[in-house]
C-alpha cells in the first residue's frame, strides 16, 4: 500500500517533499493531483503529486497531506516528464517550472492577514518608528487587509520586518488563511417543475396561470426558448433570458417558483462564446504552395522538425491551414504557437473560419479565471483541437499532440527572461512534440541561425519557398544617407525627403504607411546642452527615457518614473533638452507633418490594456488609421493589404548593441518590416534610413540576402566559439554591495574555472550593470553542445553550495540563463 507521496511545491527549490497520506483516507491519489500541504511555520500550498511509494524517509518527522482537491489529475501525461526536461535543461527547480505552468486559479496559497488592534494604545513618546507608523496610518482606513493590500495602501515595500515590530507591540494581529483563486462564472437557470413533452402537465400549468397575464406571457416565451415540446431539445433557459424575452419583472417569475410551475439553479457556465460557428473551406494552395505542402510531409517521414523557409507574403499560414486539417481529421490536436499576443488577434479570424469552434485561443492578456477555464476544458476534453497562443501554452494539458507550429520562430519573444524557467519556447515546444510522438514545423522568413544551421546540416528537415503569394515582387529597398541629408540640411525633423515624400504619394493614392522605430518614449535620453549631464535612474545604471504625454522621465528596466527637472541640477542652467527619438515623438512630428491623417502608435505604452493590440489591428486593417507607428512588435507577421510603404527610421540603432547577435536580430527585424509592404497584389517600397548605406549588413537588407548574412555571421561565430557551434550559459550574481559582489564573483568564477577551465568566461559588467538596486556581473560558459545539461546542473549546483561556507555568499542572487538571447 502506498503511504508517502512525493509532491512539488510551487517554490524555487530543487527536491521533491514527502508527505505522509492519512491512513483513513479512501479517495485516490494519482500523480498528477493537487493536495494542500502544510510547509515551513504555519503556511500552506497547493503541491502536486509527482510519485506514490512505501519508503519511510528517515532523519525527519513526516508531515500529512492535509486534503486532496481533486477527483482527477490536473496533469496529463507526459507534463510531468516535461517539466523534469525544462528544469534539467534551463537549470531551475522543478518548482520554478510548475509556479510558470499552472494558471494562479488552480493554486491554493497561504495568505497572511493583518489585523489592526482597536485597543491598542499609541505611545506618547517616539518610540515609533516612520515606517510602523505608515503602517499604522494605513491600516485606521481599513482595519484588516492581506500583506499585499497592505503594500498597495502603505506605499510600502518588505513590510515583515515592521509588522514583526508592531507584533511584538501587540499593535496588530497576524493570521494565515488558505486562499483560493479560481472562481467559476455561475449564471441562474430557469426550468419547470415537470418532464418535457408531459401535454397533461402543460395543460395544467396553463390552467393556473390564465387569470395572470404577465405570467402567461412568461410561460409561452420559456416554451418559445425552450423548444419545451420537442424530446431531446433544450429545456433549460437562463433567468436573464426569460426575463429579456418576456418583458416583465423578476417578481412574475418569484410568483411562478412560489406556484411550482418553476425551478431555479445555479449553473457553471463558460466565460468565453460558446455558439456553434460556421466552418468555411480552406483556400486552395497555389502550385508552389501545393509543392512546399508535399515536401513537407514528405520531411516528417524523416525528420520529427522541418524547417519552412518562406519569404514574407509567401503564403505560409494557408499551407499551415491544410497541415492543420489534416491532423484534426486524424483526431488529433494541434499547437500554434505565435510570438506577440498582436498575432493571435489577427489569426483569430481567419482560424475561426476555417475551424469554428475548434479553435482555443491562449494568452496572457486573459484573466486568472479564464485561464483556468480553457485549461480545464483541454483537460476534459481529448477531442480535436486547434491551441492558438504565445510560449506560455507550450504548458497546457495536451491529450495527444499531433502537430506543433512555431510561426516567426526566429522571434526574441520566445524567450523567457524573468523569472525562472528562462525557457526558450521553440525549443521546448520541440521536446513536447517528442514527447507526443508530434511532428513540428518552424516557419519564418528569417531563420534563426542556429536554426538554419540544423537544417542545412540534415537535423532538421528544410522546405523552402522563394516567391510571394502570386508571384508578387518583394519590395524595393531605398538607402538614404542621414548623415548625408544633415549635413546638407535637407532633413524634416527625423524625416528624410525620400521618406516624406513616398508617403504623401502613398496617402494620396488611399494606400497606407508603417513607420518603424526600436524605440518607445519621446526621447530615448535627456541631456542639459550646457555641461552635458544626463538624468539616471537612481536603481539602474541606466539613462531615463522621456514620455511627454506623461510629462516624465521613466525607467524602461524597473519602471521608476522622475519629474524632469527644471534647471540642470550639475551647472543650475535653463538648458535641459531631449536627444534622439522614440515612437511618441514620430507620432508627434507626423501629426504636425501630416496634419488631419488618422494616424495609430503599437508599443508596449500602447498595448497594457486586454483589448488594445485588437483595436490598433483591426482599426488599421480597416483603414481607419492612415498611419502605424510601432516598434518591433510591428515586424512579427502582421499582415495589412493596403500598406505600400514602410519607413525605417535607424537602422542604426540595431546594428550596433554590444551583443554577438546583433546583426542576426538587425538583419531580421529590418527583413521583416519589409514584409509588410506590397502585400496582395502589389509592390512596396520600404525607406531604410540610415547612417552608413555601405555596410555590409544594409546591402544584404536591401538584395534580402538572407544566405549572405548567415554565412557570414556563421564564420564570426565558428572563429569565435559562439552557437551553433557551442551551447551559452550565462550565470548572473547580484547584490546591492558592488565591492562584496566583485570580491565574490572573482571567487566563484576561480572556482568554475577549477572544474569547467577555458570553458569560462569572466565575471563582467553587462551592458546594464545595476538594475532595482542590484549590481550585477555576469559569468559566460561555452559548453560543447554534446554535454549534459542534468551533468552542468549538477556541477553548478555543487561549486554553488561549496561557496557556501562563506555566509557572505548567501546574501547572493545567483541565476542562469540557457540559451540566452
Amino acid at each position: 500500500m502506498n503511504r508517502f507521496a512525493d509532491v512539488v511545491l510551487p517554490l524555487p527549490l530543487y527536491k521533491y517533499f514527502t508527505y505522509r497520506i492519512p491512513a483513513d483516507w479512501q479517495q485516490p491519489l494519482s500523480p498528477g493531483s493537487r493536495v494542500v500541504v502544510p510547509f515551513g511555520r504555519k503556511k500552506y500550498y497547493t503541491a502536486i503529486v509527482v510519485r506514490l511509494h512505501d519508503v519511510t524517509p528517515q532523519g525527519y518527522e513526516v508531515k500529512e497531506i492535509l486534503s486532496l482537491l481533486d477527483e482527477r489529475p490536473v496533469l496529463r501525461r507526459p507534463q510531468l516528464q516535461f517539466w523534469e526536461w525544462i528544469a534539467d535543461y534551463y537549470l531551475c527547480s522543478v518548482g520554478d517550472v510548475y509556479k510558470a505552468a499552472l494558471p494562479s486559479g488552480l493554486k491554493l496559497e497561504s495568505e497572511t492577514t493583518v489585523t489592526l488592534n482597536t485597543e491598542f494604545e499609541e505611545p506618547d513618546d517616539d518610540r515609533l518608528k516612520e515606517r510602523e507608523w505608515m503602517l499604522l496610518a494605513a491600516l485606521s482606513k481599513k482595519p484588516r487587509m492581506t500583506v499585499q493590500e497592505l503594500e498597495k495602501e502603505s506605499g510600502m515595500h518588505n513590510l515583515l520586518p515592521t509588522l514583526r515590530l508592531l507584533l511584538e507591540r501587540e499593535a496588530v494581529f497576524v493570521s494565515e488563511q488558505i486562499k483560493a483563486h479560481y472562481r467559476p462564472k455561475t449564471e441562474t437557470y430557469v426550468r419547470l417543475t415537470f418532464a418535457p413533452g408531459d401535454e397533461a402537465a402543460l395543460r395544467h400549468a396553463f390552467e393556473r396561470v390564465k387569470q395572470a397575464k404577465k405570467q402567461e406571457v412568461m410561460l409561452l416565451s420559456f416554451l418559445d426558448l425552450s423548444h419545451f415540446m420537442q424530446l431531446g431539445k433544450l429545456c433549460e433557459v437562463s433567468r436573464k433570458s426569460l426575463l429579456d424575452r418576456s418583458g416583465v419583472s423578476s417578481a412574475v417569475l418569484g410568483a411562478m417558483v412560489e406556484k411550482g410551475l418553476f425551478e431555479t439553479y445555479k449553473k457553471e457556465i463558460s466565460r468565453f462564446d460558446t455558439a456553434t460557428l460556421p466552418v468555411g473551406e480552406i483556400a486552395s494552395l497555389s502550385e508552389l504552395q501545393q509543392t512546399a505542402y508535399r515536401q513537407i510531409l514528405d520531411s516528417f517521414k524523416e525528420h520529427a522538425v522541418t524547417l519552412l523557409h518562406g519569404v514574407t507574403s509567401s503564403g505560409k499560414t494557408e499551407i499551415y491551414a491544410h497541415l492543420i486539417q489534416r491532423v484534426l481529421d486524424g483526431g488529433r490536436q494541434v499547437l500554434y504557437l505565435v510570438p506577440e499576443i498582436a498575432l493571435t488577434t489577427q489569426l483569430t479570424n481567419r482560424l475561426r473560419k476555417m475551424f469554428g469552434d475548434k479553435l482555443v485561443i491562449y494568452h496572457s492578456k486573459f484573466s486568472d479565471n479564464e485561464r483556468v477555464e480553457i485549461w480545464n476544458t483541454l483537460l476534459n476534453d481529448r477531442s480535436p483541437r486547434l491551441v492558438l497562443g504565445v510560449r506560455s501554452s507550450i504548458f497546457l494539458p495536451f491529450a495527444d499532440l499531433g502537430l506543433v507550429i512555431v510561426d516567426e520562430e526566429h522571434e526574441t519573444s520566445y524567450k523567457q527572461y524573468d523569472p525562472a524557467p528562462r525557457y526558450h519556447a521553440r525549443n521546448a515546444a520541440i521536446m513536447l512534440a517528442s514527447m507526443h510522438g508530434a511532428k513540428t514545423l518552424l516557419g519564418t522568413a528569417t531563420p534563426a541561425i542556429e536554426t538554419y544551421f540544423n537544417a542545412r546540416q540534415g537535423k532538421y528537415g528544410l522546405v523552402e519557398l522563394k516567391h510571394r503569394f502570386n508571384d508578387v515582387e518583394l519590395p524595393q529597398i531605398i538607402p538614404v544617407d542621414v548623415k548625408e541629408m544633415r549635413r546638407k540640411n535637407r532633413m524634416q525633423g527625423n524625416f528624410t525627403p525620400e521618406l516624406i515624400n513616398r508617403m504623401q504619394t502613398a496617402l494620396q493614392e488611399g494606400e497606407q504607411v508603417i513607420l518603424f522605430q526600436n524605440r518607445r518614449g519621446f526621447a530615448p535620453m535627456v541631456e542639459c546642452k550646457q555641461c552635458a549631464w544626463v538624468p539616471k535612474c537612481e536603481h539602474c545604471d541606466v539613462s531615463l527615457t522621456y514620455h511627454k504625454r506623461y510629462n516624465q522621465l521613466t525607467c524602461h528596466y524597473c519602471g521608476y518614473t522622475y519629474e524632469i527637472p527644471k534647471v540642470c541640477p550639475a551647472c543650475g542652467q535653463p538648458t535641459i533638452g531631449v536627444m534622439g527619438f522614440g515612437t511618441e515623438r514620430i507620432e508627434e512630428d507626423i501629426a504636425r507633418l501630416f496634419p488631419g491623417v488618422p494616424v495609430s502608435r503599437m508599443d508596449l505604452d500602447t498595448t497594457r490594456s486586454r483589448n488594445a493590440y485588437e483595436q490598433i489591428i483591426d482599426d488599421f486593417s480597416k483603414g481607419k488609421n492612415k498611419i502605424l507607428i510601432g516598434t518591433q512588435m510591428i515586424t512579427k507577421g502582421l499582415d495589412f493589404d493596403r500598406v505600400s510603404v514602410v519607413g525605417i527610421l535607424s537602422a542604426d540603432q540595431m546594428m550596433n548593441f554590444p551583443d554577438f547577435r546583433a546583426h542576426e536580430r538587425a538583419f531580421q527585424m529590418m527583413e521583416q518590416v519589409s514584409g509588410r509592404a506590397g502585400r496582395k497584389n502589389r509592390n512596396g517600397v520600404v525607406v531604410l534610413q540610415t547612417s552608413d548605406p555601405s555596410s555590409p549588413l544594409i546591402q544584404q537588407v536591401i538584395a534580402h540576402d538572407y544566405e549572405g548574412m548567415y554565412n557570414r555571421q556563421l564564420a564570426e561565430r565558428k572563429a569565435f566559439s559562439y552557437p551553433p557551434y557551442t551551447r551559452l550559459i550565462y550565470v548572473y550574481l547580484k547584490h546591492r554591495d558592488e565591492t562584496l559582489l566583485q570580491e565574490l564573483a572573482v571567487r566563484y568564477t576561480t572556482a568554475l574555472r577549477e572544474v569547467f577551465g577555458a570553458r569560462v568566461l569572466g565575471p563582467d559588467n553587462p551592458p546594464v550593470a545595476r538594475i532595482q538596486s542590484l549590481y550585477i556581473r555576469k559569468v559566460m560558459l561555452k559548453m560543447e553542445l554534446a554535454a549534459s545539461m542534468s551533468r552542468v546542473k549538477e556541477i553548478l549546483r555543487q561549486v554553488y553550495e561549496n561557496m557556501l561556507v562563506d555566509d557572505r555568499f548567501k546574501s547572493l542572487l545567483l541565476y542562469y540563463d540557457v540559451d540566452p538571447l
